[in-house]
């Protein structure tokens, strides 16, 4: 996640702070965002995470998904466009409930 309000990440996290969950950005440059801390990695991050959100590209999903189950997340989730069958399948093999090609500001303007 980054300040780039282009980014569908940075509005993506906007919408959920809004609806009261607690975003943590997570990018090597660990920016503040929406005024949370950043962090450079998963691993960095000092509370226990409940859903770990890829925006990033399907090439980049199998090394981060390992990173989210080592850090013991209960889900992940992959937004629209990020793809890794392989990768949802084993984290649900490590009790990881896993969502793909979905976006959550999509999901809360079903409701």
């Amino acid at each position: 996640m980054s300040n780039n309000p282009d980014r569908a990440a940075y509005s993506v996290a906007a919408l959920l702070k809004q609806k009261g969950h607690t975003i943590i950005p997570v990018h090597p440059k660990a920016e503040v965002v929406h005024g949370e801390k950043g962090y450079a990695t998963l691993e960095e991050i000092p509370v226990k995470v409940d859903v770990v959100d890829f925006f990033i590209n399907s090439e980049l999903v199998s090394r981060n998904v390992d990173r989210a189950i080592a850090i013991g997340a209960k889900a992940i989730w992959l937004q629209l466009g990020v793809i890794d069958k392989a990768s949802v399948e084993r984290a649900e093999l490590a009790g990881l409930t896993a969502i793909m090609d979905r976006c959550p500001a999509i999901e809360y303007g079903k409701r």
